[in-house]
């Protein structure tokens, strides 16, 4: 297991977890819906909606939305969704994985590629991009859920492949077909985690500067503001300088 994930970091950015709350929980009640309805509506009894809702509450979603999504599924409301993955470029060849829930395909495949070719970006074939993501479960704790040995001690004993310490707090990597049981595991040696969710982490990044990245996170932005789409991750690094001017 190594010590540190350089890319552990990348997929967040300042102010962002407080943009748009709003659609941020329609997001979030979309996925407790589908992920009830596809199994048991019961979050102890489907890991799929146990995560969901355990990323819900780490972005401070009310609970009485998180109990009104799981009773449409109970009562059979709500659309049925399809999940789609789109794979594309942005700006600077930076590759980005677009993860969507739609119920018409149409729509949002239109919304996708004209989103992508009005912000200086490409859309692709299906795995055009993703040889350059690796599909892992990412958990996080808070700084005093213990020190870096404590932590890293939990995560090797819960089955995890990697954790990176700092002083914002721990992150723990794991197969993404692990990730309840790790989940689960480090529960109870630290327990209850942050978040836990699947995530694509990269395994080779593209550097960018100021330019780069503003162009880059507006079309992150528009695509992010489509109530069709759940997650879009790229596979940028900037340096705290350029991050800090955005």
């Amino acid at each position: 297991m190594a010590g540190h994930s350089k890319w552990a970091n990348i997929q967040h950015r300042k102010g962002r977890q407080d943009k748009l709350r709003s659609k941020l929980f329609s997001k979030f009640s979309k996925e407790i819906t589908v992920a009830a309805k596809m199994g048991d509506p019961d979050p102890e009894k489907n890991p799929r909606l146990r995560l969901a809702v355990k990323e819900a509450k780490s972005q401070s979603m009310p609970k009485d939305n998180i109990d009104r999504a799981i009773k449409k599924a109970i009562g059979g409301e709500g659309d049925d969704y399809e999940e789609i993955r789109y794979e594309g470029y942005g700006p600077n060849g930076v590759a980005i994985i677009v993860e969507t829930m739609t119920d018409n395909r149409n729509r949002t495949a239109s919304t996708v590629r004209s989103t992508f070719t009005k912000n200086g970006g490409n859309l692709g074939e299906t795995g055009s991009v993703g040889f350059m993501f690796d599909r892992k479960g990412q958990i996080t704790y808070d700084a005093d859920a213990g020190d870096a040995d404590k932590v890293m001690e939990a995560a090797i004993e819960a089955g995890a492949e990697d954790c990176e310490s700092s002083e914002e707090g721990h992150i723990i990597l794991c197969e993404d077909t692990d990730l309840n049981e790790v989940s689960t595991a480090l529960e109870t040696a630290l327990g209850e985690s942050d978040s836990a969710k699947l995530i694509w982490q990269p395994n080779i990044s593209t550097e960018m500067d100021l330019e780069g990245m503003t162009k880059l996170m507006k079309l992150i932005d528009a695509l992010e503001d489509d109530d069709d789409i759940q997650r879009v991750t790229a596979n940028f690094e900037a340096s705290d300088e350029v991050m800090e001017q955005l």
